[in-house]
């Protein structure tokens, strides 16, 4: 993981690059970015950052995000069952565990994606471009309470 002041500084560089504007609500968007663990929902941004500017809607959010995903600043995860969520940390393609119980979504440590991808593009002849790697399963949390809800021992 990027140390948040890194993060903070690369999406900022980025967009005065690119002459956006760097509104107080903004920055304050990019602030949660760069220091969020759990890859937040643009919600859960909106809710994060309403705390300082109550008055801002969730539309400025999401064309933030926009302008990010667009410059390769953060990494968007698709979802077609839960709301999309956001990676300010790491805007590089990398795996995620993500729990089909609580939604929580962790980034293991595995670093053999592009030779994945290269075996891949080997193998079928595609011009890989982008790439996204999920894991599906239970957290240890859900895991538990699952267990505990049976009378069994999480496994």
């Amino acid at each position: 993981m990027n140390p948040p002041g890194d993060r903070l500084e690369a999406m900022l560089g980025w967009l005065r690059h690119a002459g956006c504007r760097i509104t107080p609500q903004r920055l304050e968007i990019l602030k949660v970015l760069a220091v969020s663990e759990g890859h937040p929902s643009a919600e859960t941004i909106h809710q994060r950052v309403a705390a300082h500017f109550p008055t801002m809607s969730l539309a400025t959010v999401y064309k933030t995000l926009a302008v990010l995903k667009t410059a390769g600043q953060v990494l968007e995860l698709e979802f077609s069952d839960r709301d999309n969520r956001y990676d300010g940390n790491r805007p590089e393609p990398h795996p995620h565990c993500i729990c089909q119980g609580c939604g929580a979504i962790l980034d293991p440590d595995l670093t053999s994606l592009d030779a994945l991808a290269s075996l891949a593009a080997r193998q079928t002849g595609f011009h890989i471009q982008s790439l996204r790697l999920d894991f599906y399963g239970l957290c240890p949390a859900c895991q538990a309470r699952r267990a505990a809800a049976s009378g069994n021992k999480p496994a």
